[in-house]
């Protein structure tokens, strides 16, 4: 079986050498992620790597996911016990003010919803509703950069294909990219919207990062190309010492119906820092392809790390 690598670039890997001495290294496929990515910057990226590589692109989408926007520095620290204006509008974020992405999906947000942002470093927990804003407290202290993913302490509906994941899909598609990843994939139904914007000739990764995408794994593997564990995300819904049981099963339920599976998230996460893993994370990456899993992916290892190569 051939063990396919899915490289995520970043600030850290996307240059001509770099990306020249990574596709050198065995890359399958190159993936540029729609939630860090500026749409005004996508098709320069896509010529520069068509000019660079032959080693095809995947587009991955934002998909039905809540994040902070744009804060004034990396590292904002949120003190506990402090208040906070969550804006509906955009704001450049600091200490005493934050807005989030969808647009507008804070006004969803009722009191006493707990937000928690970049696995839990900052949780806010809603206090009053003041129309234009809301006013939160910081329950949990910590640090806080631009672009975090966050979750709510109860379901709320998000459209599965965000605006900007339409305009950056049909961005890529003018590009030549045949290759696309649905973040949150949900229902079949997710799959099937995914599929009116890049059409049947493209090929398509599930991301199974949530609940929902595993009860209804059946019906999302009888209409995707592959699918993708999350197990980022998919730990802020189960417990994280479930994880690795629930990787076993969901592997074994898409060997079972023929379909691909690939695993990312923390796979070799100490490199983001350090030249070599450590033994559990090789470990970690044996255990998975011995689970059957057919692709792996790097993500803050090559897009942020000190050590992409």
């Amino acid at each position: 079986m051939s063990i396919k690598v899915l490289v995520t670039l970043g600030p850290a890997s996307l240059s001509k050498d770099i990306v020249k001495n990574l596709a050198a290294r065995g890359v399958d496929l190159f993936r540029i992620n729609l939630s860090h990515t500026k749409l005004s910057d996508l098709e320069n990226i896509l010529k520069q790597l068509k000019s660079w590589t032959e080693v095809p692109i995947c587009l991955d989408s934002e998909g039905a996911q809540i994040r902070n926007q744009d804060m004034a520095s990396e590292r904002i620290h949120f003190k506990a016990g402090s208040t906070v204006k969550i804006h509906h509008q955009q704001v450049v974020g600091d200490a005493e003010n934050i807005s989030f992405t969808p647009e507008s999906v804070s006004r969803e947000f009722n009191v006493g919803d707990i937000i928690r942002v970049d696995f839990n470093a900052v949780s806010l927990k809603v206090i009053e509703d003041a129309n234009d804003y809301l006013i939160a407290t910081v329950e949990n202290g910590g640090m806080v950069g631009s672009n975090k993913a966050a979750d709510l302490n109860r379901d709320i509906n998000l459209e599965a294909v965000t605006h900007k994941d339409k305009l950056g899909f049909a961005m890529g598609l003018k590009n030549g990219v045949k290759n696309f990843s649905l973040s949150f994939t949900n229902s079949a139904d997710d799959v099937k919207k995914i599929r009116e914007i890049i059409g049947s000739e493209t090929n398509l990764i599930s991301k199974i990062e949530s609940i929902k995408g595993v009860i209804n794994l059946g019906e999302i593997l009888s209409v995707v190309d592959q699918i993708l564990i999350d197990r980022g995300d998919l730990s802020r819904q189960v417990p994280i010492e479930k994880i690795p049981f629930l990787q076993r099963r969901i592997i074994s339920y898409a060997k079972s119906k023929d379909v691909p599976v690939f695993v990312a998230t923390n796979l070799l996460e100490s490199m983001v820092k350090d030249r070599s893993p450590t033994r559990a994370e090789v470990n970690d990456v044996a255990s998975t392809l011995l689970m059957g899993a057919q692709g792996l992916v790097l993500a803050a290892e090559t897009a942020i790390g000190a050590h992409p190569l």
